[in-house]
């Protein structure tokens, strides 16, 4: 039997200085994501779209919620495989395209760096990263692709 999650968000714009939308230079695309639990986001659009590039803004937020997702399925199937992941960086980059129709994204690459315990697990932490992609709800729902050029090394020994 399939199970059904709902996710509720506030998307609340604060660029109004004072005339609204009288035009397209007249407001700002300033707003905040909020949900119940977290701490409030504060968005904008894409620089390159007349946004503060000291808020994050949806195309960044998509990759991250691509890397996030990769992240937490691999953990968990690391875990369960009896591999010892000690560190996990993933420097993900988005490609997205713009035409007259418009603007998509082409591509994701996912660019994890983890470190595991011991050379024995070296292996098994490289090929759990197709199964992690495989699981993945966000990989799953968007319409393009969505690659990873993991790199897994092991943690330095302390010298004795």
């Amino acid at each position: 039997m399939a199970r059904q999650h709902h996710y509720d968000t506030v998307v609340t714009w604060t660029g109004n200085r004072g005339t609204g939308t009288s035009g397209y230079r007249d407001y700002h695309r300033d707003h905040e994501v909020a949900a119940d639990g977290p701490v409030t986001i504060a968005g904008s659009s894409d620089p390159a779209f007349r946004g503060d590039r000291t808020r994050w803004n949806p195309e960044q937020l998509l990759v991250a919620s691509l890397s996030q997702c990769h992240l937490l399925w691999y953990l968990h199937l690391c875990a369960e495989s009896g591999v010892v992941v000690t560190g996990y960086v993933d420097r993900a980059v988005g490609a997205m395209t713009e035409d007259a129709d418009g603007g998509r994204f082409t591509e994701v690459l996912l660019r994890p760096e983890v470190t595991v315990a011991e050379p024995a697990m070296v292996e098994p932490a490289t090929g759990l990263h197709a199964d992690a992609h495989r699981a993945c709800f966000i990989a799953n729902s968007v319409n393009f692709p969505v690659r990873h050029e993991p790199t897994v090394v092991v943690a330095a020994t302390p010298e004795v």
